[in-house]
């Protein structure tokens, strides 16, 4: 009898082991890690970032190469499954190289924020630029997208997924629009701190 109280005790005082977040990074080649080798795209490198950290966390890879928004949209609902903790969207470059109008994809970003809203998942919404060859008036236009809706759905914003890559020949593949393996570790490192923002929001 005594051993038994002591293992029940044992059980009661030992803490319940902490569930691993899961984060669905929904996006187009840039999140799917176009021309890099298995384990190097940015989910990849982001998880294991995050756990050098100390977080229990799996990165989903939700990553469609030539994706636009609102192809994202169409696949939310069985790309982002009912038991993700948060989530990163990571779309509108493609929007952006097919010169589709800013206001149509800030539409469909808002859609996809509203998904995530319906179903509680605190979002970080990685932004991205427009290229300079689309004209002032694009450029005003598309680079508002991502803040505007950041502020209006409370979400983490980060303003520029491609920060500290974009331009840089070294960082990039020869197509001069995918990061390369490095490449994709300098946007982890930046994004870092923004992703465990959006974490301590998925644990309260």
């Amino acid at each position: 009898m005594a051993a038994l109280l002591w293992l029940l005790a044992l059980a009661f005082a030992a803490p319940a082991s902490a569930r691993t977040l899961k984060v669905v990074a929904l996006g187009d080649s840039l999140t799917a890690g176009y021309g890099l080798p298995p384990g190097k795209a940015f989910p990849d490198q982001l998880e294991a970032a995050l756990r050098a950290k100390g977080w229990d966390v799996a990165v989903v890879n939700a990553g469609v190469s030539g994706d636009t928004a609102e192809d994202g949209l169409a696949r939310f609902d069985w790309a982002v499954p009912p038991d993700a903790d948060a989530l990163i969207v990571e779309l509108g470059a493609n929007d952006m190289l097919r010169g589709l109008p800013p206001e149509r994809t800030k539409q469909t970003l808002a859609a996809i924020l509203d998904r995530a809203k319906a179903a509680h998942l605190p979002t970080l919404v990685a932004g991205m630029r427009a290229a300079p060859n689309l004209g002032a008036d694009y450029d005003r236009a598309f680079d508002a997208i991502y803040p505007a809706l950041a502020a209006e759905y409370g979400a983490v914003l980060y303003p520029f997924y491609l920060d500290g890559v974009a331009g840089d020949a070294k960082l990039n593949q020869p197509d001069g629009l995918h990061p390369t393996a490095a490449g994709a570790a300098v946007i982890v490192g930046r994004i870092l701190p923004s992703v465990e923002t959006l974490l301590g929001q998925a644990k309260r």
